[in-house]
């Protein structure tokens, strides 16, 4: 069975440089918020182009504690989209607000710009597109429309570590962005981790002050806090796998051009890289009308998909409450019964690649 993501082939590839890491962390005896998290901040905000960056628990808590800090409180509404991770949007749940969900571009899946006025209102107060499968949303019209009318923007780049939009890199063009280092990501810890960055200075400080207790300095807790922090383990491997990530996404580039050049089937949509930006492929997915059927003839030929997502947020159980029914976001809902990820990851051979073509192009 080739595997949509294969984590070994890349440990095995950097065990020495992991290995020694760890055991560094584990031989100075300090565990939570000490050098390699300071360092690996450092790192990644160089490596972003922002001033701060700010390393927590998770993707989910890195926009959680964000929006709190923006002051996003329960009489509030975040605009986003409903064909992301649950926990986009769960995120905007633990901040107390409500999550008002705007339409897809049909061609690159991210936020449709030309939807969001008519989502506004006098409750809104921030705009929360979403960076999909390693492609970033559009983003100059987005901060236009929220500069006109005022409001905030978080980056959901928990898809697109090293990815452009024109000149500049993922999560540096908003208020802030918000990045997951879950292990399946291009940058992935052996763990759960995540990170803001931003170039607010105040900002940064009061997501450092949310992710550890409220605490201004150590046991003078100066607002309510979470307890949400990036551990020194996780931190040391990010920062072996941070000097590999150009190199990994390079090779995500390759295999992706190589499946646009080997897939021929009519009936599959490739994905389509927006002319505005530089796609990183983080996932690899195409559109098939008979995504079921064609999904089972994959894996009944050792190819190991999946889809990403197949239920619109809102249509989920969990937020049925908000009332929202079929058709509120067609694009959206025809995409969901249409998508499947295919294997992705840097060390994918050339030779999989061309099995996995070969076998696509006989589906009928």
């Amino acid at each position: 069975m080739i595997p949509i993501v294969d984590l070994k082939k890349q440990y095995k590839a950097i065990k020495s440089e992991v290995d020694s890491a760890i055991a560094e962390v584990i031989n100075s005896g300090w565990f939570i918020l000490g050098e390699q998290v300071e360092k690996f901040e450092k790192e990644f905000a160089n490596f972003s182009g922002t001033k701060y960056a700010v390393g927590v628990g998770s993707g989910t808590e890195a926009l959680h504690l964000v929006l709190v800090a923006l002051g996003v409180k329960s009489s509030d509404e975040v605009i986003t989209v409903p064909n992301t991770a649950i926990f986009t949007v769960s995120a905007i749940s633990f901040a107390n607000a409500k999550p008002v969900f705007v339409d897809i571009d049909s061609q690159y899946y991210t936020m449709d710009p030309a939807k969001i006025e008519k989502a506004i209102t006098k409750k809104t107060k921030v705009i929360l597109p979403v960076h999909l499968y390693g492609q970033c949303a559009n983003m100059d019209p987005i901060l236009e429309i929220a500069k006109r009318y005022n409001l905030r923007v978080v980056e959901d780049t928990c898809q697109t570590h090293g990815a452009k939009y024109k000149d500049k890199k993922a999560g540096s063009m908003g208020d802030c962005g918000c990045f997951s280092f879950y292990p399946t990501k291009n940058l992935g810890a052996y763990g759960d981790g995540g990170m803001i960055i931003t170039n607010n200075p105040e900002l940064a400080e009061q997501v450092k002050m949310l992710r550890n207790g409220g605490q201004e300095k150590r046991y003078y807790h100066k607002v309510k806090g979470f307890n949400s922090r990036l551990d020194e383990i996780q931190a040391a491997i990010l920062r072996v796998k941070l000097r590999h990530l150009d190199s990994w996404n390079k090779l995500r580039r390759k295999n992706a051009l190589l499946y646009n050049k080997l897939i021929t089937n009519e009936k599959i949509i490739k994905p389509a890289e927006a002319n505005y930006g530089k796609h990183v492929y983080h996932l690899y997915v195409v559109r098939i009308r008979e995504r079921n059927k064609f999904q089972q003839y994959l894996k009944d030929n050792n190819i190991n998909t999946y889809s990403h997502y197949p239920i619109p947020i809102y249509l989920q159980e969990a937020y049925r409450f908000l009332g929202l029914k079929r058709g509120a976001c067609p694009v959206a809902e025809k995409c969901a019964h249409e998508i499947l990820s295919l294997p992705m990851f840097p060390e994918l051979e050339e030779r999989e690649i061309s099995y996995i073509a070969d076998i696509i192009n006989k589906f009928n």
